[in-house]
């Protein structure tokens, strides 16, 4: 199911899906072709893997020399975690596949939803 996608490093801001499958009938049970789902703006599926985060400029230079100089990249954490369920803006995903799957590499700022099966989730809505 998830092929070797542990050999991808996500970078930035962006994020890797796996679309929900999508029936290709109606309720009624009439098949669409290919181009009415490919024209529908928003999509949904789950968050495999996450990058870093936004990339931050490095701190102001320190005129106090005992303070330690951080050299390494430095991030703003995203929103998204793994296992969330995402709803973003189809026009703005990029589709990839690796061994027979299709996976979608997103920008977190195409994300307009997510949706955690979480405890604390269920603490906030009380």
């Amino acid at each position: 199911m998830r092929g070797n996608i542990d050999k991808f490093i996500v970078v930035g801001d962006r994020v890797l899906i796996r679309p929900k499958s999508n029936d290709n009938k109606t309720k009624s049970g009439i098949y669409l072709p290919p181009g009415v789902q490919e024209k529908e703006k928003i999509q949904s599926g789950y968050v495999l893997k996450i990058g870093p985060g936004y990339p931050v400029g490095p701190p102001p230079q320190s005129d106090e020399p005992w303070k330690e100089d951080i050299s390494t990249p430095q991030y703003i954490p995203l929103q998204a975690r793994v296992g969330d369920l995402a709803v973003f803006m189809q026009n703005s995903a990029y589709e990839i596949e690796f061994e027979e799957e299709k996976y979608l590499v997103v920008p977190h700022a195409a994300i307009l939803l997510l949706v955690r099966e979480d405890d604390e989730l269920e603490y906030y809505l009380k």
